[in-house]
């Protein structure tokens, strides 16, 4: 396998810088680096955006953590795909229409401030760089999965490739490359799948989950990353080399029902058709509860949460968003978010069975807790190691590599905007580049750091960090002409800190027990309306510093393209 995926890694990557060098032809101005001078065509945007918001959340992290949790966690890639019909209904027109190149450009453009547009690119920054560190992370994993390859080199190449694209070709390359890499992701899970369900069918498999648990499906030796607390359901003879239970264990163990503490480092090998134990983080009362959805209040609480931040977090993404800017008008604007709807639609079909079938066929990664692999090795665990199945690993590697390419690209070209017309210069083309480096060398510097992070987790909350800052400032700036810049900054502060402050705890510290810990792991269903209730309220104590052009303003942003000059 490892060849073929290698090959497959490396046709990507080539094939990525090339269509950048072809991109590069066209980018000349400042406005080619930060929208591509407006003229992408909603179907050609469309398949770029779809090919940046599909990131390596959705390409193994969606599978992973169905795999992992089970049917709640389906609301992940519906609210991924939902969130467009939000963006449809009060944001993409709109947007458009202002005339700004960034976010913080809406800003003041709408609320005339300064301060504001600061505050903005401040979040723009933290936003995007919480972003790419899951695209590089899932960069490293994938290259180690299926070649064996240091952790550090797939992030490095990821993140190599994607700054030198941007800083040398910007808006105007990347889309190029991201409508690409859309349909190359598609192709690299749909076709895998169908071989699958083949094969599924040749097996006559009844279910899911057996009535007893999963089981291994041959001799499986799991490597311990990790200290872990594993629930053996019945007895289980294991060899191996190790700490279990505190006892240093160096060849046959019988692990009798119950709870076992097994250290980092330890080596179990499990017999074919053993029992999969169950590890603390997926632990559950019966075998096939992963099929039902939670009913306690705390798990009703981190679903509803969850669709919050992913349905109106993405009108909040920095580098969704500014795509939307490279429409030639609001209409456009319009049919590409339609467009939009429909791809990302028909991608979010296939990871979600893959986390189903990972059950029956790699259950062993629910005991290595490395759940975000199961897209990369289900090819292999049910073909084996033929042609066949090895040239479809090398298929779904490249698929993974396209997704980490396509998304890191979107968000360094968000960051390295802001950084260049903010921070770094004046938004010309070489202070563009500049930021481009520094772009990319600050999530690359974390992503080689910190490796253990659950890749969707941490997209998610990024998607909670973007619903509880700038979705309301983008609604209530579009939508109530009572907005000023004290309110919209003060509902930044209070809801995007607020959930800022809950991603520290949460990646930082560790998930917190009860109901702390479901508050801050999925924050939006309080830092939103905290958001909302504060931009609201101040507004309405400041409302004579409105600005005296916003009649203007609200006109410009919702008159009829046809009208417009």
């Amino acid at each position: 396998m490892s060849s073929y995926s290698v090959a497959a890694v490396l046709l990507v990557t080539l094939a990525t810088v090339a269509i950048g060098l072809y991109g590069l032809r066209f980018a000349r101005t400042t406005s080619d680096f930060l929208v591509a001078s407006r003229m992408v065509s909603p179907t050609w945007n469309a398949a770029a955006i779809s090919g940046e918001y599909l990131s390596a959340a959705s390409f193994l992290g969606v599978a992973g953590l169905v795999l992992k949790h089970g049917v709640d966690l389906l609301w992940y890639p519906v609210g991924f795909a939902a969130g467009y019909l939000a963006l449809l209904l009060f944001v993409a027109a709109p947007l458009r229409r202002s005339g700004a190149f960034t976010l913080p450009d809406f800003c003041e453009v709408r609320l005339r401030s300064k301060r504001l547009r600061k505050l903005a690119t401040a979040f723009v920054m933290f936003i995007g760089w919480l972003y790419l560190v899951p695209q590089l992370q899932g960069a490293g994993l994938t290259l180690q999965t299926v070649t064996g390859a240091p952790y550090a080199l797939g992030a490095l190449i990821v993140g190599v490739v994607v700054t030198a694209n941007v800083a040398l070709g910007g808006m105007r390359s990347i889309t190029f490359v991201q409508a690409f890499q859309y349909w190359l992701k598609l192709t690299a899970l749909a076709v895998p799948f169908l071989f699958l369900l083949m094969q599924w069918q040749h097996d006559g498999r009844p279910a899911l989950s057996a009535p007893d648990g999963p089981r291994f499906p041959a001799v499986t030796s799991v490597d311990v990353e990790h200290e872990t607390r594993l629930t053996v359901a019945e007895p289980t003879a294991v060899n191996g080399h190790g700490l279990v239970d505190g006892v240093l264990i160096d060849g046959t163990l019988l692990l009798t029902v119950g709870e076992h503490t097994v250290a980092e480092g330890a080596l179990l090998v499990f017999d074919q058709a053993a029992a999969v134990p169950q590890v603390a983080a997926v632990s559950a009362d019966s075998p096939t509860e992963w099929l039902l959805p939670g009913d306690s209040p705390q798990d009703l609480f981190g679903t509803y949460s969850l669709i919050l931040a992913t349905f109106l977090g993405t009108m909040g993404l920095p580098h969704v968003l500014v795509r939307f800017y490279t429409n030639p008008d609001g209409g456009a604007a319009r049919r590409t978010t339609l467009v939009v709807l429909g791809l990302v639609g028909v991608f979010y079909l296939t990871p979600t069975l893959y986390g189903a079938l990972g059950r029956v066929y790699t259950p062993q990664l629910l005991m290595t807790g490395n759940t975000d692999a199961v897209v990369l090795l289900l090819p292999s665990a049910v073909l084996g190691g033929d042609v066949t199945g090895r040239l479809l690993s090398a298929l779904v590697a490249a698929g993974a590599f396209a997704a980490f390419l396509s998304a890191s690209s979107g968000l360094l070209t968000s960051v390295a905007g802001v950084l260049s017309t903010d921070v770094l210069g004046h938004g010309s083309v070489r202070d563009f580049r500049r930021s481009a480096l520094l772009a990319g060398v600050v999530p690359l510097l974390l992503a080689l750091f910190v490796a253990s992070l659950d890749v969707s987790q941490v997209v998610g909350l990024a998607f909670a960090v973007a619903a509880s800052s700038f979705c309301p400032l983008l609604v209530l700036g579009i939508w109530w002409r009572g907005l000023t810049a004290a309110g919209a900054a003060a509902g930044i502060v209070a809801g995007g800190g607020a959930a800022i402050t809950a991603v520290l705890l949460t990646v930082l510290g560790g998930p917190l027990d009860g109901w702390a810990g479901v508050l801050t792991a999925q924050p939006a269903a309080w830092s939103v309306p905290l958001a909302f209730l504060v931009m609201i309220l101040v507004s309405l104590l400041t409302r004579r510093r409105l600005p005296a052009s916003v009649g203007a303003i609200m006109l410009r942003l919702h008159a009829p393209d046809a009208l417009r000059l």
